[in-house]
């Protein structure tokens, strides 16, 4: 457990030289890394996995009507602070899912600390919101529904289980433990949700700021997507996309199902160590 300005956040570190922070996607931890961060550290680089505010073994915000205490921007500060207690003045961050949006909003408010990012499965929230569509609510309709009050925490802690239905083989046995002891938890599904909640409300609003204020990510950008499921089909190249916001972005999409680092490690952490070289 290590401070981060008000939160104290679980995070698993390792290796030697420039360092790199993983952050992880709904519903996983940092354990999702295992396949990936191995294999990184050997390749040189020092290697830290946290898990978000909110989730798994992270403190828990706690939370407010307007979501703040949950918004991508008082996540990233605390996850810059995390760094820094950790001695990393200057790191890469590859977020995946959801932490890509941490990613995403420590590149922009971090620039001096933040030297690049890799954004997995994703592109920005308000460019989600903006192109809504039949197609999109009806493929991601739990945005919707995880944005509802108090509903979703009584679906979901029902039975955890069923409703997520993970992989214990494909996850890896000790991965998948962990999991589930996190789902299990009704203070971290209350946290995912929150993070959800954010994104709708002050996230949404900070990603309009930025646009209006003329923001842009000057960093080097790898984006990468997961070819068997869902992003390319509903946008088109991702790459478009994120060339409105960031100046420096390259990508290609991984052969893999939506959770890459655990389904495709070794072509994950390939595309990782090339775009991370010149860190080194």
């Amino acid at each position: 457990m290590v401070p981060g300005d008000g939160v104290e956040l679980f995070v698993r570190h390792g290796g030697s030289g420039p360092a790199v922070l993983l952050l992880h996607g709904h519903p996983r931890t940092s354990s999702t890394w295992h396949r990936v961060a191995s294999r990184l550290v050997d390749s040189g680089l020092s290697v830290v996995c946290a898990d978000l505010p909110g989730y798994g073994r992270s403190g828990k915000p706690t939370p407010a009507t307007d979501h703040r205490p949950h918004s991508k921007r008082a996540g990233a500060r605390h996850l810059v602070a995390v760094m820094r207690a950790l001695g990393h003045e200057s790191f890469a961050v590859v977020g995946h899912d959801r932490g890509s949006y941490y990613g995403m909003r420590m590149a922009l408010d971090y620039p001096d600390q933040v030297s690049r990012a890799a954004l997995l499965d994703c592109v920005p929230i308000s460019e989600h919101l903006d192109r809504a569509d039949a197609r999109f609510a009806t493929a991601w309709w739990h945005w919707f529904f995880f944005a509802q009050p108090d509903l979703p925490e009584r679906a979901i802690t029902a039975d955890p289980t069923a409703w997520y239905r993970a992989d214990r083989p494909a996850m890896g046995p000790e991965n998948y433990d962990e999991w589930y002891a996190a789902v299990h938890d009704p203070d971290v599904i209350r946290g995912m949700l929150e993070d959800y909640r954010a994104g709708l409300t002050v996230d949404y609003r900070d990603e309009q700021a930025d646009r209006a204020e003329g923001r842009r990510i000057r960093q080097p950008v790898l984006v990468l997507w997961s070819l068997r499921d869902d992003l390319a089909e509903l946008y088109g190249d991702p790459l478009v996309i994120w060339r409105g916001w960031a100046d420096d972005v390259t990508g290609f999409g991984i052969d893999s199902g939506h959770h890459m680092a655990e389904e495709a490690p070794e072509a994950l952490a390939a595309a990782l160590r090339d775009f991370l070289a010149n860190s080194l």
